[in-house]
């Protein structure tokens, strides 16, 4: 019997190789301001897309054309990976490229790893603010800004959602004068949204908190209990949100599945036109819901 070849393990790659040619990137923070935590390692890149101790955040602006000219909608995605590491490709410039497709621009954001979870907070407020900041550069409409996230990266935009009013850092520009506030919140496969049977004390759910769609499957059994305690949270907030909850999908497929929550892209530009951020739906839900 044949001995079964070893898997050859990922090669470190430079930074160049898993960006995506002619995309711009943009630095997050001015030269010497950013606030908070960094790993004490270097940053490095591997084959399989994954980015390990970032500590140099950026945004990848891909950008979308828009009919007629006008701004687009805008969602800054968050990549998963446990606060340790990125699936940068897979979580990343992949949802960029399928978000283009339903004519929204989409920013993936490089945030701190491997350094707590607090400087990648403070990275996805500063997110937020500067494509809210470069919105006529980036020909962005400011008040169509959301944020996409991926396990990890999905319990950040759900904290995001949840402390706009809750500054994570000082103003070290103009562009933090803007609001951190995303205007809706795409959340697949989140992970860490409970704690002790109730919602993780740092996503504050409200009567503002942004309208939220939430992907899962029953057999992340690890991760779907918080999108499980989630969903009523915000039901019982008043919050717009879809719930949709499939059998089978696991966890960390971004575009890639072959199961069942492979219709997850499609429910989710279903639920963007009801609210208005893309074609002609239901725009008033966008607005931070009166209290």
């Amino acid at each position: 019997m044949l001995a079964t070849a070893a898997l050859a393990e990922p090669e470190p790659v430079s930074a160049a190789e898993l960006m995506r040619p002619g995309i711009p990137l943009f630095d997050l923070w001015p030269e010497g301001k950013m606030p908070g935590k960094k790993s004490a390692k270097p940053e490095t890149y591997r084959s399989d897309g994954i980015i390990f101790d970032v500590n140099t955040p950026t945004l990848a602006v891909f950008q979308t054309p828009v009919s007629g000219g006008g701004p687009a909608p805008a969602v800054v995605v968050c990549p998963g990976g446990g606060y340790g590491v990125l699936a940068y490709p897979k979580e990343g410039t992949e949802i960029a490229e399928w978000l283009n497709t339903i004519g929204v621009t989409g920013v993936v954001l490089k945030y701190r790893v491997a350094a707590g979870r607090e400087p990648a907070f403070q990275d996805v407020q500063r997110a937020l603010r500067l494509t809210r900041a470069r919105a006529r550069e980036w020909n962005i409409n400011p008040a169509k800004v959301g944020v996409l996230g991926f396990s990890a990266g999905g319990h950040l935009s759900a904290w995001a959602g949840a402390n706009a009013d809750a500054p994570a850092y000082a103003a070290v520009d103009e562009a933090d004068e803007l609001s951190c506030r995303p205007d809706f919140v795409v959340l697949v496969y989140p992970a860490y949204l409970d704690k002790d049977g109730t919602v993780a004390p740092e996503v504050r759910v409200s009567g503002s908190t942004p309208p939220t769609f939430i992907a899962h499957t029953e057999d992340d059994t690890r991760h779907v209990v918080g999108s499980k305690i989630y969903h009523p949270a915000l039901v019982e907030a008043g919050v717009p949100n879809e719930f949709f909850l499939l059998s089978t999908g696991g966890h960390g497929y971004g575009l890639r599945s072959n199961q069942e929550i492979k219709v997850w892209p499609e429910r989710c530009a279903e639920w963007l036109r009801k609210i208005g951020v893309i074609g002609h739906g239901e725009s008033q839900q966008l607005r931070a819901p009166q209290r």
